[in-house]
């Protein structure tokens, strides 16, 4: 049926209408990407990552002058209230919403209605009169601070026009000397939105380990960011401002933690066996350092690995919140050297809180890479009311350790002790050397350890141990403060609780020979591990093409108790994907950000995030956008 005139001059407005809505659209969202780069620019110009907190009044101020704004002490206080501890990145961003940056225009409004005379100028002593007695005072320095500017001031007056143009070109320097430090440095630009940085899988070189001397540690231990945080972003949401974006949603129940596809425990009783333990620890930026094995096989072999969180011996009516915490364990075989290592298998199968995996494997050496997502061990705000006793002095005045410190020695002993041969030999003490003090033992100084504490077939027993930890607060005459370096480095809090750090077991069964394990080395994730976790997310994911031309893929793997994405980039160019996670329910992700982004190089590939239920006995939905950024 043909329209008649009257609806096509309908039609045609409402396209005009509609059109005009998009670009109003497209408009504000411009607007607000840039607001959340500049923002971004402002928090990495004053903190080396956007997922550390502001810690005190004079870093929010700073920050702020960062992001040209120029606070009163009085909008200070505003948002830092005598009840604030910490604020992090998404509460700077719903300030500078708020605190919005004078116009040159409104200065000059407001400084036009105190000058009485109308001849550009305020006497001293009227400014400071104003400024701190009406609307929302200034203190006497703030004002101060003002007047001494030589530049807009002469004979105890303040030429006000010129002040006002200083005024905005040191707020829009601030601004721009801040965008201009994300542009030049590469590490801050990889930090979208908050996101912690992700090295290409392909081009990462290999991070050293981080030990920090005792003398470091004592200082190191402030308040964290919390990375668990699930409560709504102020970021943008990304569908409408990039250019294209896929959406995946799953539905997950319950976590029962069993998988009928696994072996019996007594079908390997037989066979043999060999054990290490180790630990995650977790470091102060919230990165994660674990120990590495090498394992040797004299012969091809059916092998039985398992994995799972050591369970120490706790004080009555005390959680051991590490029991929680997801572990995996990498396979990877060593072919011509250690930086060549090709991916055999991780540890899939789940049984309660223990991991698994069994296969054939043919002699050689191979690297087991210890993994978790940092959904479950990260930073936690607790309030503690009193900080533990870990000495005291007995009868006759000497020394003693109390017994809810010898209580987490003999757990930490239980944890170092890697061969759980109940000894410490002089390569398990190391390990422990390394990340409490940064520095080795030498066979000298052991020698002199063995003199003096007892040891059994050239090892540390737990009592030369606990011996040696008393020596120290002899030394310090009762003072507990390098001890307690020892405890905080080793994940324990003031109430002496194992907060952030997990000690775990693995166990390798072999059916026809003997298997050998041992720790190598103490570090943060290394390349191999990214490298082989993109690469188990690639064969066992879906992928989602992300762009059309099919150079954006993105992979999700999904198993019982964890959501995995991965992003590969086969473009000549970099891009920068953003993630919202908003629609997701009892959810929580390693990033601690319902809504980031990621950078990724070109011709290389990245973990974008992990996500694991909040709550295992709850039902979870895994909803995630990821948009192509414009």
């Amino acid at each position: 049926m043909a329209s008649s005139p009257g609806s096509n001059a309908s039609l045609s407005c409402e396209k005009t209408i509609l059109s005009e809505s998009s670009q109003a659209k497209k408009s504000q969202y411009s607007e607000e990407e840039t607001f959340y780069m500049n923002c971004r620019a402002a928090y990495l110009a004053v903190f080396n990552s956007s997922l550390e907190n502001i810690k005190s009044k004079e870093q929010l101020c700073l920050v702020l002058q960062q992001a040209g704004r120029n606070p009163s002490q009085k909008t200070v206080n505003q948002y830092w209230t005598p009840q604030t501890t910490t604020l992090n990145f998404d509460d700077f961003c719903n300030i500078l919403k708020k605190e919005k940056p004078a116009t040159k225009t409104e200065l000059l409004k407001a400084f036009l209605k105190v000058d009485t005379n109308n001849d550009g100028y305020i006497l001293h002593t009227e400014l400071h009169k104003i400024l701190t007695m009406r609307g929302e005072k200034m203190t006497a320095e703030e004002v101060n601070a003002i007047t001494k500017l030589a530049d807009v001031n002469s004979n105890g007056k303040l030429d006000y026009n010129k002040f006002c143009k200083l005024y905005m070109t040191t707020n829009e320097q601030c601004r721009k000397t801040a965008l201009e430090k994300l542009e030049v440095d590469s590490r801050l630009r990889r930090q979208q939105f908050g996101s912690q940085v992700e090295t290409s899988s392909e081009r990462a070189t290999s991070p050293t380990s981080k030990p920090s001397s005792r003398t470091t540690r004592k200082t190191d231990h402030k308040p964290a960011p919390k990375r668990g945080d699930n409560r709504t972003s102020s970021r943008p949401s990304s569908a409408q401002s990039c250019k294209a974006s896929v959406s995946s949603t799953i539905g997950m129940g319950t976590s029962s933690n069993t998988n009928s596809e696994l072996i019996e425990p007594n079908t390997v009783k037989d066979w043999q066996c060999a054990q290490s333990k180790g630990c995650f620890f977790l470091e102060e930026d919230g990165e994660i350092i674990t120990h590495k094995y090498r394992l040797y096989l004299p012969q091809r072999s059916t092998i039985y690995i398992t994995i799972k969180p050591l369970n120490l011996s706790q004080l009555e009516g005390k959680a051991s919140p590490w029991l929680s915490v997801d572990t995996a364990l990498y396979v990877l075989k060593e072919n011509e050297s250690q930086e060549n290592l090709q991916l055999v298998s991780f540890t899939e199968a789940q049984n309660k809180e223990m991991f698994m995996w069994k296969g054939e494997l043919g002699s050689g050496i191979y690297w087991l890479i210890p993994f978790t997502t940092g959904c479950k061990l990260k930073k936690i705000k607790k309030h503690i009311t009193g900080e533990a006793k870990l000495v005291y002095r007995d009868g006759d005045g000497e020394l003693a350790l109390t017994k809810e410190f010898k209580a987490a020695l003999s757990d930490i002993f239980e944890m170092i002790d890697l061969d759980g041969n109940g000894l410490l030999s002089l390569e398990e003490y190391n390990f422990f050397e390394l990340r409490t003090s940064g520095e080795k033992c030498d066979e000298e100084a052991w020698a002199v350890c063995k003199e003096n504490f007892d040891t059994k077939k050239n090892e540390l027993t737990r009592q030369g141990f606990m011996d040696l930890n008393l020596m120290e607060a002899n030394d310090r005459e009762g003072d507990p403060s390098d001890l307690w370096v020892t405890l905080l480095s080793l994940g324990y809090n003031k109430a002496l609780e194992m907060t952030e750090a997990c000690p775990f077991v693995i166990d390798i069964y072999a059916e026809k020979c003997k298997p050998r394990i041992k720790a190598v080395y103490l570090e943060a994730g290394s390349r191999q591990l990214n490298r082989a976790i993109c690469k188990s997310v690639v064969n066992k994911g879906d992928a989602k093409v992300l762009d059309s031309g099919g150079s954006i893929i993105v992979y999700t793997y999904k198993s019982d108790t964890r959501i995995t994405s991965v992003i590969e980039n086969k473009s000549e160019n970099k891009v920068i994907i953003h993630v919202n996670n908003e629609q997701s329910k009892n959810c929580v992700n390693n990033r601690g950000l319902n809504i980031f982004a990621v950078e990724v190089a070109p011709k290389s590939m990245m973990v974008c995030q992990h996500v694991m239920p909040l709550k295992e006995q709850e039902e979870w939905i895994y909803n995630c956008v990821h948009s192509l950024v414009p």
